[in-house]
């Protein structure tokens, strides 16, 4: 508890000093006090990060889940912009002396001598002195000229900083505005073969279309369902794996988002592992209801199909509700001259199938990091991130996935459903 506590105080503390630090650099330095940009600019600076929080609370609340959906976009997409506005801005503290060693410093303007010794001598009296009395203080024209350098310097100041934020919101905006686009298109398609051990001459060639982590929500709903949908029917495969994450709702509010899976088309069906996400609401009614739509859920056990085993392991979330992953449940008594692959929602899962001889996991779980720099974190927590690697004799290949968590953005981590071919070491 205590340890939570630090967490989530360490936690507010850097958000609250990101977003004085962005209103530093985007509102005061660019804006003259009680200018209209600088009462506009510090009522979005904390209205934009209350929405984020509104949107946590309203979800984790039991609130109308039309209330969630009108503050999810607002609120999420603030998440990405602040990443990049913050990652720009930092990348502006190197370009703002550069900028203001290049922009020309103008001298202030000298008068001529002469011109300044007839303008002093009528102003003189007898004694040398100034009008008032008091006698001309020496290099009184220095004060003068500095006084002059200084708004000249504030000008260039000023510039700088309207240019490094006016750069720094239009880098921002736009990577986050591409991201956004890119997922609202829909998932590309990739394609990958896989030799798989001890698979026979005659499932050769055989296709899976794999998806993960679409996250249907308040933000991803039916339209997105239906593209998913649309683009792995197009492939053609012979069987279709949802490796977990599939919604982050209840059955009631998302029902009716997942109807559209009853079209997905294959020669053995389409397939269903948990995710963590699942369990973070009720994990049992989904298994239910996606038993309706036709698809059918490996809580793990296996199916024998023409030339392989496959199975399917709950996640390793579900131990919180007593229903964690059992290998030994899922291939304990499979017969080992014959190739298999296993669904299991997180990497990690893969020293398991290791020591259970899989020929091949699937899994999905890291988005591919979703924001960049997202890959390199994701390492820390993950054997692979994306892609196709080898562990000992076990394959594992992981999908970025169809959807997002959090902001419907991507940046260097491309959404996709993936068609994996076995190919037969005998072929």
């Amino acid at each position: 508890m205590a340890l939570a506590l630090l967490i989530g105080v360490s936690v507010l503390t850097v958000l609250v000093a990101v977003h004085w630090y962005l209103w530093r650099r985007l509102v005061k330095d660019v804006s003259r006090k009680g200018g209209p940009w600088r009462r506009t600019g510090t009522v979005l600076v904390w209205l934009l990060p209350a929405t984020t929080v509104a949107t946590m609370i309203v979800g984790r609340s039991g609130a109308p889940f039309a209330v969630e959906r009108v503050l999810a976009w607002p609120g999420y997409l603030w998440l990405a912009l602040l990443l990049y506005l913050t990652l720009a801005l930092l990348l502006g503290e190197l370009v703002r002396p550069l900028l203001l060693r290049a922009l020309p410093r103008r001298p202030a303007p000298v008068e001529a001598p002469a011109l300044q010794g007839a303008e002093r001598s009528p102003a003189r009296g007898t004694g040398g002195e100034a009008p008032d009395g008091a006698p001309e203080a020496p290099g009184a024209a220095a004060p003068e000229a500095a006084r002059t350098d200084r708004p000249r310097d504030a000008s260039r100041r000023l510039f700088v900083a309207r240019s490094v934020a006016i750069g720094a919101a239009t880098l921002a905006a736009g990577t986050v505005t591409a991201g956004a686009v890119g997922v609202l298109n829909g998932p590309t398609t990739r394609r990958v073969t896989v030799t798989l051990p001890r698979l026979p001459r005659r499932a050769h060639g055989y296709r899976i279309a794999v998806v993960s982590d679409v996250h249907l929500g308040p933000i991803l709903g039916r339209a997105h369902t239906r593209r998913i949908v649309e683009a792995i029917n197009a492939t053609q495969p012979d069987l279709v794996a949802i490796v977990g994450d599939l919604v982050d709702g209840t059955v009631a509010d998302l029902g009716p988002a997942a109807e559209p899976l009853t079209q997905l088309r294959s020669r053995h069906g389409s397939f269903f592992v948990t995710g963590n996400h699942e369990y973070f609401g009720d994990a049992r009614s989904w298994i239910d209801h996606l038993r309706d739509l036709g698809i059918h859920p490996l809580e793990n056990q296996r199916r024998e199909l023409p030339g392989f085993d496959l199975a399917g392991v709950n996640d390793v979330e579900g131990e919180r509700v007593g229903e964690g992953p059992d290998f030994r449940a899922a291939l304990g008594d499979r017969d080992p001259a014959r190739a298999s692959v296993l669904l299991a929602h997180q990497p990690v899962q893969i020293h398991d199938a290791v020591e259970w001889d899989v020929g091949l996991q699937l899994s999905g779980h890291t988005h591919g990091g979703q924001l960049w720099p997202g890959p390199y974190l994701a390492e820390l927590a993950n054997p692979t991130v994306a892609g196709l690697e080898r562990y000992g004799d076990t394959q594992l290949y992981v999908t970025r996935g169809a959807g997002t968590w959090g902001p419907p953005v991507r940046v260097g981590a491309e959404s996709d459903i993936t068609v994996v071919t076995l190919s037969s070491p005998d072929a």
